[in-house]
């Protein structure tokens, strides 16, 4: 059989598989820029070292097993921000952008995957798509460098406060926890105009071009404005603001006697409220993770599991899936069928779709939690702190929620558990129902077998 044939009829055809084997190319290029002698400072990073990095910034984590600040050089640390920002606005978008320019249209593949990506209904061009996903992520990201850069032009000389700014208004929207600052935003913890404008981006980069296309379009048109938003834009937003007061209580009660007690009452309260933000894919951090309680570390574990919205820039579950099964759990408790919310159903094949997801997820996760458990015994160079397993699950789960918060053993881990970890974050950003589209061959079945019920307790 002809091979261009094969790959054009079983390869191309599918849109997500050309999205996982792009993610993959931008990976490999640059695993092999930051492997040159003029990334780092000292011109030698072990092959290991590169592609855990390259893997990190491409799916917008910020998990690091080397001092981004240190370590790269300005070039490195450039070519990091570059990954970041075309992994955190999507692949599909800068290969059409690049398409755009050179005159030509976008293939009915990236047409297809920008349209599945970026709109609910999938009617819209994929030029318009393109070109109000990238007005938005821009506006957005230069509104954070100015911001930032007042507060670090009364710290820093210009060009150097310019150059925090434009990194870390970058990595925040895209919700990637990179930072050249050592101790992330330590030193910052108690400065509400920092910690505000860094919260206020990486909520912005959670909610997703979806969310404001669609309030866009509700302000825009004649008739109402709650009326015309959309159900998922609805449940995204309720979810996402519900998760982040009720995080920063629970939060603020389980640490005011641990790593918030040297603070005032409005210290505590705004690094609650940062690391509440930050543990919903961000991965920045005000205070010491591994100095948090095991009560508290196991709640982050949970929202980095959640994640944020759906085409955001986000990972984990996303809201949308864990708010529908929540939905579905209240519906049948009460009796109801079908989950209602806003006057609307929730439809089957999302129902299922969740279910399939989070299914999926926790698998994933347990099971790579067990090897990576398996590969670090004896492993002299982590520390006992909360115990080898809330560690370990800790790490596994900020990988796979694209998160980047880490109690400090990312970087001792062995080779084995750091390619467990990339494994981990390249899952988390593909999505898992993204993986099995990409690797299933979609079949038709022409029958069905009798149905029968079984007993669930």
């Amino acid at each position: 059989m002809n091979i261009t044939y094969y790959i054009t009829k079983h390869f191309f055809r599918n849109p997500t598989r050309v999205a996982v084997t792009t993610f993959f190319l931008l990976i490999t290029a640059g695993t092999l820029l930051l492997q040159m002698p003029w990334a780092t400072v000292s011109g030698d990073i072990s092959l290991i070292n590169a592609f855990f990095t390259s893997v990190s910034a491409c799916s917008v984590t910020g998990l690091g097993v080397v001092d981004t600040g240190t370590y790269f050089s300005l070039q490195g640390q450039l070519i990091i921000l570059l990954l970041v920002q075309v992994g955190g606005v999507g692949i599909m978008t800068f290969s059409t952008l690049f398409l755009l320019m050179a005159g030509r249209k976008p293939g009915i593949v990236g047409g297809q995957t920008l349209k599945d990506t970026y709109t609910q209904t999938g009617d819209r061009h994929p030029a318009d798509i393109l070109h109000d996903v990238l007005i938005f992520t821009f506006f957005i990201e230069l509104i954070g460098v100015a911001l930032l850069f007042m507060r670090f032009a009364q710290q820093y000389p210009l060009d150097k406060a310019l150059y925090f700014a434009v990194f870390h208004a970058i990595c925040a929207f895209c919700n990637a926890g990179f930072s050249v600052f050592s101790n992330s935003f330590i030193d910052y913890g108690s400065d509400w105009f920092v910690g505000l404008t860094l919260a206020i981006l990486i909520i912005l980069g959670g909610l997703g071009f979806l969310v404001f296309s669609d309030i866009k379009r509700a302000v825009l048109s004649k008739n109402r404005f709650w009326k015309e938003i959309s159900l998922q834009t609805k449940i995204v937003v309720v979810a996402t603001f519900f998760l982040l007061f009720f995080s920063t209580f629970v939060l603020f009660w389980m640490e005011k006697n641990h790593t918030l007690v040297h603070l005032s009452l409005n210290e505590q309260i705004l690094t609650s409220f940062f690391q509440a933000v930050t543990a919903r894919t961000a991965g920045f951090n005000s205070v010491h993770v591994e100095m948090m309680a095991n009560e508290s570390l196991l709640f982050l574990i949970i929202l980095m599991f959640i994640g944020a919205g759906p085409g955001s820039t986000a990972g984990g579950i996303k809201v949308t899936t864990a708010s529908v099964l929540i939905l579905l759990g209240i519906a049948h408790l009460k009796g109801d069928e079908r989950p209602n919310i806003f006057y609307r159903s929730i439809s089957k094949a999302s129902i299922g779709k969740a279910m399939s997801t989070v299914l999926l997820s926790m698998i994933v996760v347990v099971l790579v939690a067990i090897l990576l458990q398996i590969s670090e015994e004896g492993n002299p160079a982590l520390p006992p702190g909360h115990g080898k397993f809330l560690d370990l699950a800790f790490e596994v789960t900020s990988a796979f929620g694209t998160v980047g918060l880490s109690t400090g053993i990312t970087a001792k881990l062995s080779d084995i558990g750091k390619f467990l970890l990339t494994t981990m974050m390249i899952t988390g950003k593909l999505g898992m129902l993204t993986l099995a589209l990409a690797i299933s061959q979609r079949k038709i079945k022409k029958y069905y077998y009798a149905e029968e019920n079984i007993m669930i307790s």
